[in-house]
């Protein structure tokens, strides 16, 4: 026989069941498919192809609602019959293997790809014919570099450059360059002399549509200051220059680790991926990618996220609460955010046109690993809906063992999709054959 309720008893019991069908629909993949709130917080056994992710500043933890961990993960070669998987009608090929940590990859005018082989202090070029799943033998631009390179830029913006420039962990150097030189033409002037060195190492390096300003990118000296402001000048930082290296000034600040910086096409906005600070929990605070403003401030350290206060900073500056940029999009904690295009070829189905793809190196800070795969960034006429979805997973075997780390994306000439994996040494080749 049903139980009935009358008065308060009844209003009380509809509550209850209201905020458990509320929570339950807050931590429930939607009709599309779409995970939010707790549901989004998976380890890599939820990932799938086309599992889509939405996570708030409102769906985050307090923190230390976990211990902090520190899970690194354990290397091993790729398992026979071990593949990376995509969405159905996408195609992936090892385009090149035997590559000594390859990172950061941009696409020259003439379609040569410039790829920067952090671990072996060089700059090397792919090439390959429209269409081709293999590249030709790779030529060696560059050589013997004194920290490891990251970012490469042609300058001026446009169809022929006449420089390369090249961002290594401590300087910015410029090549001169014409389309097609296979090898620098002479040795490089110095740029930036003194980019400050240690703990995040990444330098990226872009110009501005118009070709008046030089953005390069630098990350913090330690996870949360603990060493002092003092050790953090010019760090945690989008710093900006003239082409020749004068007048710098700071584009954006408060940024814990700034690795890719990227203008959209079609809205002129930069974009950046940055690796937020550990130690506060599993699910705590989100990495992401987002427009960077301005003179915008991102939190770091003494804030995240908007005006959250780590409580490693309690009581300093509450004269920043209420001027701290919330970012765009939201990647689940951990997942260390590299590399990412923004797609501008022809060879992918329209609805991808415009859209980001982003490159996950995987955690190290979380109980159950997260990232180590690359997602789709959804925009809708160029500003992000907070949505994003795997798009290549498959790095860890099903015991957590990891056998690649994705670290850059570029958009090849023929309008494929290359993706850097510094732990296998191989560069990854997406097509689309699904209308073929």
């Amino acid at each position: 026989m049903p139980m009935r309720f009358r008065g308060t008893a009844a209003l009380l019991a509809a509550t209850i069941c209201i905020t458990l069908i509320q929570a339950h629909a807050a931590s429930a993949p939607d009709d599309a498919g779409l995970l939010r709130g707790p549901a989004a917080y998976g380890d890599w056994t939820k990932d799938a192809p086309g599992v889509g992710r939405l996570i708030k500043p409102a769906d985050m933890p307090t923190p230390g609602a976990t211990a902090s961990a520190s899970t690194y993960p354990h290397i091993v070669k790729r398992p026979e019959g071990a593949w990376p998987q995509a969405p159905a009608g996408f195609k992936v090929s090892a385009f090149l293997t035997g590559l000594q940590e390859p990172r950061q990859m941009r696409v020259a005018p003439n379609g040569d790809i410039f790829l920067a082989e952090s671990g072996g202090n060089r700059i090397r070029i792919l090439r390959a014919k429209p269409g081709e799943e293999k590249a030709k033998t790779p030529s060696i631009f560059v050589a013997g570099l004194d920290s490891r390179p990251y970012g490469t830029a042609f300058y001026p913006p446009g169809p022929n450059p006449q420089y390369v420039y090249v961002a290594t962990e401590t300087k910015v150097l410029r090549y001169p360059y014409r389309n097609g030189d296979l090898k620098a033409r002479s040795a490089a002037e110095v740029v930036v002399p003194d980019l400050p060195e240690g703990h995040h190492w990444t330098r990226d390096i872009v110009f501005s549509p118009d070709g008046r300003t030089m953005l390069v990118s630098v990350g913090s000296g330690s996870n949360d200051a603990e060493n002092g402001m003092e050790a953090e000048t010019g760090r945690a930082d989008i710093l900006a220059f003239n082409p020749d290296g004068s007048n710098l000034r700071i584009y954006a600040s408060g940024l814990r680790n700034p690795v890719t910086l990227g203008f959209h096409p079609d809205t002129g906005d930069l974009w950046v991926t940055v690796n937020e600070r550990d130690g506060l929990g599993d699910n705590l605070p989100p990495d992401y990618v987002t427009r960077a403003t301005p003179g915008g401030f991102y939190g770091w350290p003494w804030y995240y996220i908007g005006d959250h206060l780590d409580p490693r900073h309690s009581g300093e500056h509450p004269e920043l609460n209420g001027k701290v940029v919330t970012p765009d999009v939201l990647f689940q904690p951990h997942s260390a955010p590299i590399g990412f295009a923004i797609y501008d070829g022809k060879q992918f189905p329209a609805e991808y046109r415009g859209d980001l793809f982003v490159a996950f190196h995987g955690s190290w800070n979380r109980t159950k690993r997260t990232g180590y795969k690359l997602v789709r960034v959804r925009l809708d006429h160029g500003v992000p809906t907070g949505e994003y979805d795997d798009f290549m997973i498959g790095f860890v075997t099903p015991a957590g063992n990891v056998w690649g780390r994705l670290a850059g994306v570029a958009v090849a000439a023929d309008g494929a999709l290359l993706v850097s994996d510094d732990t296998s040494g191989t560069v990854w080749r997406i097509d689309y054959a699904g209308g073929r």
